[in-house]
């Protein structure tokens, strides 16, 4: 069965269809790493999006499941050049068995070198995705704001180690607590919309503000909780946790053309002027010209264009990167991102138990 891919800007790609779902609508983005399809497609940052993969083959090691950073496939929508259909590990099932399953439509066959090439051209826009059998729906507005559908609706614990880290969950990916549980800490994931006293009455010792999809001023509301939370626990953000703490303290975020998505970003920390390669996947930076009105201090730049990939606060125990130091998928070059922030908690917590 055939299918299209046509976007905003008029542009249509026809290709093999795979799934059961007759059309979606979603942003059209590009991701440009080799590997990690199952983690980039069942990540929550990617909600509501259709993922274009800039890798020629999609699909080679099917889905085990083993890398997923979420119970299903966030994804509206699955675009790929050539969908591998050989042998695959025995516990394995095909990325389309898997897409299928989920009602999640992928189209193969595609020219994705076009359909990229066409969004850095006009920036990402709304795309559809339809059946040979379906008509052209009428364009919605795309929706970014999915933080009340997305994050946990309540507190729960996980683990059992000395350190206790909050992670504020504005929809994390799987691996982020993987690596926290890997390192010994008690986790407590704290809905992003929680009591202004909930890190205090859960006895935290630090606080993780995640990844999520979406828009970061959607949070206004909540950044001078935030703020008043990064003040008082050693904090470090992630993607839109980055986002979210800067913008606590005053700065403003802009969404980029095309965004950066892959894991091969290099990213250039100022302290030590040591270049090293990031996974990325975000929409939405912190604008420089903002961060004058704000105490933090730029630690991390991207070297492609100069924007902003991590900050530091000169006086208060605050880090945060716009990048995934937890990877997956991506190279593992800032796991010591973790250790760096785990460590300032516990010689935090041990100076308030001898206080």
């Amino acid at each position: 069965m055939t299918g299209k891919l046509i976007l905003a800007n008029g542009a249509s790609f026809t290709g093999s269809w795979h799934g059961s779902q007759a059309a979606v609508q979603g942003e059209v983005v590009f991701f440009t790493g080799m590997t990690g399809y199952e983690e980039v497609i069942t990540d929550p940052s990617y909600k509501g999006q259709v993922i274009v993969f800039s890798y020629p083959l999609i699909g080679q090691y099917g889905i085990e499941s083993l890398y997923a950073q979420s119970e299903k496939i966030q994804a509206s929508g699955i675009i790929v050049a050539e969908l591998y259909a050989g042998p695959l590990p025995k516990q394995a099932i095909s990325l389309a068995q898997f897409a299928e399953a989920q009602g999640v439509p992928l189209l193969s066959g595609i020219d994705t070198r076009s359909v990229i090439q066409q969004v850095r051209e006009t920036g990402t826009m709304p795309a559809q995705l339809l059946h040979e059998d379906a008509a052209e729906q009428p364009w919605q507005m795309i929706k970014t704001d999915f933080f009340p559908a997305s994050a946990a609706a309540e507190t729960k614990q996980i683990g059992d180690g000395p350190l206790h880290i909050g992670l504020v969950d504005f929809h994390y990916k799987a691996s982020i607590l993987k690596e926290l549980l890997a390192l010994g800490c008690t986790v407590s994931v704290i809905p992003y919309n929680g009591a202004a006293d909930l890190p205090e009455s859960l006895g935290v010792d630090g606080l993780l503000f995640s990844n999520g999809p979406g828009d970061p001023q959607a949070l206004n509301s909540r950044l001078p909780v935030y703020r008043d939370w990064a003040e008082r626990y050693p904090s470090f953000g992630i993607c839109l946790g980055h986002q979210v703490l800067a913008a606590a303290f005053g700065a403003k975020t802009a969404k980029l053309a095309y965004g950066h998505r892959g894991a091969n970003h290099p990213v250039k920390n100022n302290k030590t002027g040591r270049v090293s390669m990031s996974s990325q996947n975000h929409s939405y930076v912190v604008e420089a010209e903002s961060l004058n009105e704000t105490p933090f201090e730029v630690l991390y730049e991207n070297v492609n264009d100069g924007s902003i990939e991590g900050l530091i606060h000169p006086q208060l125990p605050i880090t945060t990167v716009q990048f995934h130091p937890e990877a997956a998928p991506g190279p593992a070059d800032h796991l010591a991102l973790f250790h760096q922030f785990l460590e300032t908690a516990n010689e935090m917590k041990k100076v308030k138990m001898h206080a």
